[in-house]
């Protein structure tokens, strides 16, 4: 307890700020001389009084403010200001949870609505597996995922012009897993991994809990920067690299065709891994086709990870991976020690779903609702925002990557906006040190045409008024932001 209340002082003097993150148990532990669980005592007492909030994989963080009474409100400490947020809403809407209140605008989230959701054709189908299987349905599939659902997709990822047989393909239950297992299988502590910046907040979780070391790699409109990497490749080695070569999220850029070819000839030639998360190379909105890096694949360097969550249904949890046949026995123990199998009355039901065929015209018809949405937010941005905003117009996807000026803070911006019932992804959730950026993450999947006139309307005025008056606003606010 004399730990705690040590901490609680050092808080409510504000000797610790406001979103700094405590030491880590271990470290503390070995300072004081105590053992470790005298100090997880010590943050559960700080988080029971409402003075700090535990994250998995990234720490203990101070979330005490002043009450209103005790702010300032000089020029100098208007921040503060911005911490009337309630801490509260921040943990409720961490990690992947969060609060929708009606009214508002749900820019945030880049899971599909459910009216796009083929309802009925899966009805169908899901009632015919339980004539056709009986119990069967419900009886557990092989770790490595069911036989006649890996044949199915061996044949149906022609389309994506890539060549694999049943033996080479993981069933997984969701793209999130597969980087899990991946992980699992080719990351100890302290190795090191290559990461786009920004890059996807589930994969730096993944990578972060197995101690990983992450080094960021800046990402542009054309892709990754090869010149950078190869400048890191001359210093380390990392394990693999992770990209998300089509549509990438958060930005939305498209990997160029000398990106692609780059990127392979660095892994031929420092001899790494590729991590390849594809999770909307079937969303182009141009009448060119966009394929996976790994139909360019030549020499097995590309492990390939393939969601449907974005084109299809999320909460069915069904993805694949395919990877160097040298790693199969690893990732089927690693799938088997997650969750034995992937629901095999599921993959029974997708199997049967791309056998007749119905999926390429749900693609269809969801790229046609997309591309309105896609178009109404671009038409409106473009309208709407201020001139010193920016941003380069996706070629596909579900996201938009607006940047501020320098100097400003998306994440002071997303309190902002908050208050005016609209909500976004800040840009700091997309980096391991979530350090505040200018940028942030819009996302058209979740709104209509009328929600994204309204919304972008009310976030440019909203946007006007901050470049105006809180220009000095640097310090970090707390990490509780939406995980989407």
């Amino acid at each position: 307890m004399q730990i705690a209340e040590h901490i609680k002082s050092l808080i409510t003097s504000g000797e610790i700020k406001p979103g700094e993150k405590l030491l880590p148990i271990r470290k503390l532990a070995a300072e004081l001389d105590v053992n470790p669980i005298t100090v997880v005592n010590a943050y559960k007492y700080l988080e029971e009084q409402e003075l700090a909030s535990s994250r998995v994989g990234s720490g203990t963080y101070v979330t005490y403010r002043k009450s209103p009474t005790e702010a300032q409100t000089t020029a100098s400490n208007r921040s503060n200001l911005l911490l009337e947020i309630e801490y509260n809403e921040y943990n409720l809407i961490d990690r992947g949870q969060i609060r929708i209140k009606p009214g508002i605008i749900n820019f945030a989230s880049a899971s599909p609505s459910p009216e796009l959701f083929p309802v009925k054709e899966f009805k169908n189908v899901l009632n015919e597996v339980l004539e056709r299987d009986k119990g069967f349905a419900f009886s557990y599939q092989e770790s490595q995922g069911y036989y006649p659902l890996r044949e199915s997709i061996a044949e149906y990822i022609h389309t994506y012009n890539i060549k694999s047989s049943p033996e080479e393909i993981q069933i997984i239950s969701g793209a999130q897993q597969g980087i899990d297992i991946i992980t699992k299988v080719l990351i100890k502590p302290g190795d090191c991994i290559f990461i786009e910046n920004p890059s996807y907040a589930g994969a730096i979780s993944a990578f972060t809990s197995r101690g990983a070391k992450l080094v960021q790699i800046p990402i542009n409109p054309d892709g990754i920067d090869l010149n950078y990497m190869e400048i890191k490749l001359k210093e380390q080695r990392p394990k693999f690299v992770y990209i998300m070569p089509c549509f990438q999220n958060p930005t939305g850029y498209l990997y160029s065709p000398s990106t692609r070819k780059g990127i392979l000839e660095l892994a031929e030639k420092y001899d790494f891994l590729i991590i390849e998360d594809d999770h909307l190379s079937d969303l182009s909105f141009s009448y060119e086709k966009v394929y996976p890096l790994k139909s360019d694949d030549k020499n097995n360097r590309v492990v390939y990870i393939k969601s449907f969550s974005k084109i299809f249904m999320p909460g069915l949890r069904i993805a694949f991976l395919i990877a160097h046949p040298d790693m199969y026995n690893d990732l089927i123990e690693a799938k088997h020690s997650s969750d034995i199998s992937t629901s095999g009355f599921l993959q029974r039901a997708f199997d049967l779903y791309l056998r007749k065929g119905i999926m390429p015209s749900h693609i269809e018809s969801t790229k046609r609702i997309y591309k309105e949405r896609y178009d109404t937010m671009l038409q409106s941005l473009k309208q709407y925002l201020p001139e010193e905003i920016k941003f380069v117009p996706p070629a596909g996807g579900l996201n938009f990557w607006i940047c501020l000026p320098e100097g400003y803070n998306s994440d002071n911006l997303y309190v902002e906006c908050l208050k005016k019932d609209i909500l976004f992804v800040p840009g700091s959730f997309f980096n391991p040190s979530q350090t505040p950026v200018p940028c942030f993450r819009l996302s058209f999947a979740a709104t209509n045409k009328q929600e994204i006139e309204k919304g972008i309307e009310s976030l440019a005025k909203t946007i006007e008024i901050f470049l105006k008056e809180y220009s000095d606003l640097k310090t970090p606010l707390p990490t509780y932001i939406p995980f989407l």
